[in-house]
């Protein structure tokens, strides 16, 4: 689903360009995408290029599944940061919370979205006017609703109000192209069109070369999460038994493992996954090679992720401090997904040493641990061709949401018990029993966190995820990790991204700014 040399396309509202007041444009060279795309193959293309943005990616280009949601997102939270390879000051500033609207990763993840929302516009503009097999036209349609319901379902939680933008903007003329910012309601409401709209017309299940297109079953699984978002716990209950009951043969892997190795992708766990392809001219998994330490013979890698180190009292370690506590240490000793999602060294392929890196020489095997979900061994020179996919969502998560909206909705039933423990008996560790109410929630957002660790969840959990008393708990988990940022400016200013500072200045006042940002 990778498309080579994606050129994008460039609107004032979408994709943050210069102002084109100036352009003196010709209409009579205009080619309306109803009149370019006229075949099924233009129908597939269209559609295709919908996808793209989920994966495509270079060195000098990052998409949401591919690097940027790392950089422009999870290097905010409380697990993951930037590494030494990770030079850029805006990321490194945006990491501790000290960025601003006029921020790149702020401005990139605006516009990829919006490059992508404008691609399944056409698509669904224009693919019924198409004389092609009926079916596949559906299909088609079907597949660009349930993207640009992705898009919008991020660009939500993440920027709150934002344009609501339904069908390819054609006019050349300055004031249609600015487009003001819409209720929140009101784009969750069309999520929740798109999806049941998708869920209807997407089949169950493709083969061959069409494997990690968008399903029935991944239109009403995304839908659940939606539901979840939005605290519709009745209706997250009901969605996510649709998934987990229907036809559509979805279980976790017995290995952890499998959810990540390249030999296992679109298995019956994955539910619906960013594609990558090793080996393949770029079409790799750039995330990969940022989680391994550099300098190592033989290997490609820039070590611009790590795992968030910082100090908690305890009293069996010299100074009566832990220096290095983290995500990493959260996990059991005998949960099975700690040896899978990180490694504390590497093997060269050059020389056949072992490399690693100490944290504290006075605490024995005191090793830093790197992330691993991402590494491909079969491509183990050059990582940045990684083959592994970005799982979007799958159907450990389906369980995960189902436990957490049924304890809301009725305190921890059997339901709820049920969902979760067939996570936590994957990873080798014991039922959960006898909580109240709260304490099973607390095991829920804890079993996230575990469960998707690296996969560009944990932002957007925390923006989510209440306490007891229905207060939000990202200030607190910021400060955990030293990020006394988060209690600066107006109360609750971390909860959404500032609107690109280049947006509004091009919105002809259009577009108003979060509260708290600059």
């Amino acid at each position: 689903m990778k498309l080579h040399n994606i050129k994008y396309f460039v609107i004032l509202l979408a994709f943050g360009a210069t102002s084109c007041a100036k352009l003196n444009e010709d209409p009579r060279s205009f080619i309306p995408a109803n009149q370019f795309y006229k075949t099924q193959a233009d129908a597939v293309a269209a559609v295709t290029a919908a996808y793209s943005l989920l994966n495509a990616g270079s060195n000098s280009i990052q998409t949401p599944y591919n690097t940027l949601f790392n950089t422009g997102m999870n290097f905010m939270a409380d697990d993951e940061g930037p590494g030494p390879g990770a030079t850029n000051a805006d990321v490194r500033s945006q990491a501790v919370l000290g960025h601003a609207s006029s921020g790149l990763r702020i401005l990139q993840i605006w516009q990829q979205h919006y490059a992508a929302i404008k691609k399944a516009n056409i698509a669904i503009d224009t693919i019924p006017h198409i004389q092609f097999d009926a079916t596949l036209n559906k299909r088609l349609v079907a597949e660009a609703k349930f993207l640009r319901a992705l898009y919008y379902f991020n660009l939500v939680r993440l920027y709150g109000d934002v344009p609501l933008v339904l069908h390819d903007q054609t006019s050349i003329n300055l004031s249609d192209l600015q487009v003001p910012r819409t209720a929140v309601a009101t784009v969750y409401k069309q999520i929740e069109t798109d999806l049941t709209a998708a869920a209807t017309d997407l089949p169950n299940a493709y083969t061959g070369a069409d494997l990690g297109r968008a399903t029935a079953g991944a239109a009403n699984a995304l839908l659940a999460k939606v539901y979840l978002t939005e605290r519709q716990w009745a209706k997250a209950v009901t969605q996510a038994e649709v998934v987990i009951n229907g036809p559509y043969g979805y279980d976790l892997f017995t290995n952890y493992a499998d959810v990540f190795l390249p030999a296992s992708k679109n298995g019956k766990e994955h539910i619906f996954s960013a594609q990558f392809k090793a080996n393949s001219q770029g079409q790799g998994n750039n995330q990969a090679p940022r989680a391994i330490l550099n300098a190592i013979p033989g290997m490609v890698s820039s070590y611009a992720d790590q795992v968030v180190f910082y100090s908690v009292p305890d009293a069996t370690k010299p100074g009566g401090v832990d220096k290095f506590f983290s995500i990493y240490k959260l996990y059991s000793a005998n949960d099975k997904r700690k040896r899978i999602s990180f490694v504390t060294r590497f093997q060269s392929p050059s020389t056949n040493l072992w490399y690693g890196k100490l944290n504290d020489n006075t605490i024995p095997g005191d090793s830093t641990p790197f992330f691993n979900k991402y590494y491909d061994p079969n491509v183990v020179a050059n990582e940045a061709e990684s083959g592994a996919n970005v799982p979007i969502i799958r159907f450990s998560e389906v369980l995960l949401i189902h436990a957490e909206a049924e304890n809301e909705l009725n305190g921890p039933t059997t339901k709820a018990y049920t969902s979760v423990n067939r996570v936590r008996k994957r990873a080798g560790l014991d039922d959960l029993s006898g909580l109240t109410q709260a304490q099973f929630r607390d095991a829920v957002y804890l079993e996230r966190r575990l469960e998707f660790v690296f996969e560009y969840q944990r932002w957007f959990d925390l923006i989510r995820e209440r306490d007891a008393n229905g207060n939000g708990i990202l200030e607190a988990s910021l400060l955990k990790v030293g990020k006394t940022n988060v209690t600066k400016g107006v109360a609750g200013k971390f909860y959404l991204f500032p609107i690109p500072q280049q947006e509004i200045d091009n919105s002809n006042g259009k577009l108003t700014q979060n509260p708290g940002w600059q």
